[in-house]
């Protein structure tokens, strides 16, 4: 017994050591890359209450790669041409020929933001279909799949090979016995249910597939923690979708919340070429393999009057174009925000912004869903409603089912809508994609369908919201405490 009493006198103060450098480590690590203090104070937290998980965990999750270019882009053909129509149209903002309705003045500051952070060139004469939940989206989408002549482009957070999946599966594998080419990028994350048998299987078929950022052994490494949330289908160059929903069953019968309310968009015109350069840079990315030949950018015929600029961005993006934008939206507002996102941990800036337009006479709206399918990530989402309501911001709980939509509606002209939550993940560690479109008619839909939601919704309330549990405040703190890395 003396022997065993000797060594854990021995070794107790090694492992005091150990805790002590690991935890002084983590925070010397994030305060040298100059990184948000709040996820530097949510990792030195984790690393206290959970040294040798949290210090595992840091290795994977914790690192910043916004410098370093998980995706290299220089040299790309698709890159190349962005940049010099980007750069052109912001000569154009400048000398004035860009416009002509005269409301889009106002929105002039916020177009040539996300012209010089993201490439988003602007895009005249698309036409859009605007697809509320599973039913009508993915009619929609397997129409378009069926029409498919040429090539059929997928990028999914989520593929399930359920029976929808299953169905979209068994079209694709058609299409390509028919002369059609399939590509498919599927987060290894996010579709983490589907196995080797799968993947054989398609390419079997003949349909080019590739894992987006494996983190299987041995190719577990410390950007496991950067996924690729993109929605994004293509058909033949002329048509493409984006949005919330990706494909399973649950997107369209609601699963265990028994309705799934959602939002993508169609579009057909010169937005579709942006959508495809995304998609070309993130196969190059997965398969060595640059798709620069014309035929993947057919000319469009599309009369239509909507005016694009799809927005993408990621960890190692030149800037948080996506967050960007939406702070300078909500910080130009004059009269309305309406938000709809299942998840609400927005960083400091876009908070402020939320709370001073607000403050400042702004209608500010946002509806969360009632009961979420992440349990941390929901606690963390009510520890900010307090704050908001003090603010003037209106909250709502939407009660019909599951709300998963990313709709933000301001002043019946500008309108996103896209894959990006409003929470840290989507604003600086996915790669994400969102569409803003500035159109009345377009803005007035969304509006009226975002009221129909909210008559599905309950309002929280000064009065009420401070009456519930102290154990439920207490843990609401302790998830915003970690927010930053859910």
């Amino acid at each position: 017994m003396e022997v065993f009493r000797d060594i854990i006198e021995f070794i107790n103060p090694i492992i005091v050591v150990i805790y002590i450098i690991s935890i002084l480590f983590v925070a010397v690590f994030t305060v040298l890359e100059n990184r948000n203090p709040l996820k530097t104070i949510s990792w030195v937290l984790v690393l206290i209450f959970l040294p040798v998980i949290g210090f595992i965990f840091f290795v994977f999750f914790g690192q910043n790669f916004r410098k370093e270019k998980i995706i290299a882009r220089k040299g790309l053909r698709n890159v190349d041409v962005l940049s010099k129509m980007a750069h052109a149209q912001i000569n154009h903002l400048a000398d004035g020929e860009m416009f002509t309705n005269p409301a889009l003045e106002e929105k002039r500051n916020l177009i040539h933001l996300l012209l010089h952070n993201s490439y988003a060139v602007v895009t005249i004469g698309n036409k859009i279909d605007v697809l509320q939940n599973g039913p009508a989206t993915f009619a929609s989408i397997i129409e378009a799949i069926e029409n498919a002549e040429h090539f059929i482009h997928l990028e999914y957070y989520i593929f399930a090979d359920d029976k929808l999946g299953g169905k979209v599966k068994e079209i694709l594998k058609r299409k390509v016995k028919e002369g059609v080419e399939v590509r498919m990028i599927l987060d290894d994350v996010g579709s983490w249910e589907l196995k080797k048998p799968f993947y054989e299987e398609m390419r079997n078929a003949g349909i080019q597939i590739f894992s987006f950022l494996e983190v299987r052994f041995p190719n577990l490494t410390s950007k496991v923690n950067y996924r690729n949330h993109r929605k994004i289908l293509i058909v033949d160059g002329r048509v493409g979708y984006l949005g919330g929903m990706n494909i399973a069953d649950r997107y369209m019968d609601g699963g265990v919340f028994g309705f799934w309310r959602d939002t993508h968009l169609k579009i057909e015109g010169d937005a579709v070429n942006t959508l495809q350069t995304v998609f070309s840079i993130d196969w190059y990315f997965v398969s060595q393999t640059e798709l620069d030949d014309p035929k993947y950018f057919p000319s469009k015929k599309i009369t239509g009057d909507k005016m694009i600029q799809v927005v993408a961005s990621g960890p190692d993006s030149d800037w948080p174009g996506i967050k960007m934008g939406i702070f300078h939206a909500i910080a130009s507002a004059r009269k309305y925000v309406y938000i709809a996102t299942p998840y609400f941990m927005p960083n400091e800036s876009v908070l402020m912004a939320l709370k001073a337009a607000a403050m400042g006479g702004v209608d500010v709206r946002v509806v969360i869903p009632e009961k979420s399918d992440a349990f941390l990530t929901h606690l963390s989402t009510h520890s900010y409603i307090r704050e908001m309501l003090d603010a003037k911001v209106r909250f709502f709980f939407y009660q019909k089912g599951f709300l998963h939509s990313k709709v933000i509606i301001i002043d019946d002209m500008v309108s996103s809508i896209g894959t990006a939550n409003m929470d840290f993940r989507s604003f600086e560690q996915n790669y994400e994609i969102t569409a803003f479109i500035y159109d009345e008619e377009t803005a007035l839909n969304l509006k009226e369908d975002y009221m129909s939601d909210l008559k599905e919704s309950r309002e929280v309330t000064l009065e009420t919201w401070p009456l519930r549990p102290r154990i439920e405040k207490i843990k609401e703190s302790f998830a915003r405490l970690i927010s930053p890395l859910l």
